[in-house]
């Protein structure tokens, strides 16, 4: 009897990466996930602890990562670790840019130093696409980030392209759009808002503060996106992928969804502040055309935007009734 594959993720903590150590422990995986050294508190993680490996290593030093990938030998890394809250960036430009840009580096070097047959996925983003010169945009779509962590991005996503082609690793990336659970800290858009309107149904708060409601993004469902993480590292052949839902809504429908589903007027709540807007470093257009996906991968969304918001909801009333603390950024 062979002996299950084996997959190191780094930000296994997060959103993504506890969803992506579910869905290989399902597919009869052994799951090692790389956390800083002396952190405990990961409650994403709480139901499947027990069945999973945590490894302290530093994601910025190659010889720690080369002992890492020597202990655990897995056949699969998924590289999640990253500031995921966007606007952060502004504030954290040089952290953003050691764990997106050169903590792939890192990690890519590793894996040639150690084993040049471990499949790579490197976490890439929208925001490498920034002001997109098409819409929609694809895997061929130039690059035009705007923000530090876009820009920081699109560093990873090109030196996995890179180290693809110059050494032959078995190294992709995955374009993802906006993609959201019950996971999400409150920073995050679609969880501010389900959090808000739980709340207010139940007589727990009073009001919503939002920036701009005519914003647009291509919003998904984060557990239908790490399954395109997986698929990607089962092909014969490395790539690039799109991963997006294909339609944008807006912050208005949004709100006009998770209010409408606790059958509650979002005006009489919800309120515009001018300092939340982005202003000029605000996206716009950014809409992903995953074609690639659904004809090589077999990929597409299983959960429509409506249900999404919904589900979002449904999680946020479940923790307010049960008097849960909504998780901080």
């Amino acid at each position: 009897m062979s002996s299950p594959r084996r997959a190191l993720i780094t930000g296994i903590g997060g959103q993504d990466g506890s969803l992506l150590a579910e869905l290989l422990l399902e597919h009869g995986y052994e799951v090692f996930g790389v956390v800083r050294r002396g952190s405990t508190d990961y409650p994403n993680l709480e139901a499947i602890r027990d069945r999973i490996t945590l490894i302290g290593a530093d994601l910025l030093d190659e010889r720690s990562l080369e002992r890492t990938l020597r202990v655990v030998d897995p056949r699969e890394l998924y590289n999640l670790a990253s500031v995921s809250f966007v606007p952060a960036s502004w504030d954290e430009p040089v952290l953003t840019a050691e764990f997106a840009a050169v903590g792939v580096t890192t990690i890519l070097e590793a894996i040639r130093a150690v084993d040049t047959g471990i499949r790579f996925y490197q976490a890439s983003s929208s925001e490498i696409f920034g002001a997109p010169s098409e819409v929609p945009q694809n895997e061929e779509t130039p690059l035009w980030p705007l923000t530090p962590y876009g820009v920081a991005k699109a560093y990873g996503h090109l030196i996995t392209r890179s180290y693809r082609h110059r050494y032959g690793l078995h190294a992709s990336s995955g374009i993802l759009y906006n993609h959201e659970s019950p996971r999400r800290p409150l920073d995050f858009l679609p969880r501010k808002v389900a959090h808000a309107c739980a709340r207010i149904s139940l007589g727990l708060q009073g009001e919503l503060w939002l920036g701009d409601l005519s914003a647009r993004r291509d919003w998904g469902y984060a557990a239908d996106y790490v399954r395109a993480m997986w698929l990607m590292l089962q092909q014969d052949e490395p790539g690039d992928y799109v991963i997006a839902s294909g339609e944008t809504h807006s912050v208005e429908e949004l709100v006009a969804f998770a209010f409408e589903h606790v059958g509650l007027d979002w005006r009489e709540y919800v309120h515009v502040d001018q300092s939340l807007q982005r202003g000029k470093a605000e996206l716009h257009d950014l809409v992903g055309d995953a074609s690639r996906a659904r004809e090589r991968l077999g990929w597409q969304p299983t959960v429509a935007f409506d249900e999404l918001v919904r589900l979002l909801v449904d999680a946020d009333l479940a923790r307010a009734r049960r008097g849960a603390p909504a998780r901080p950024a």
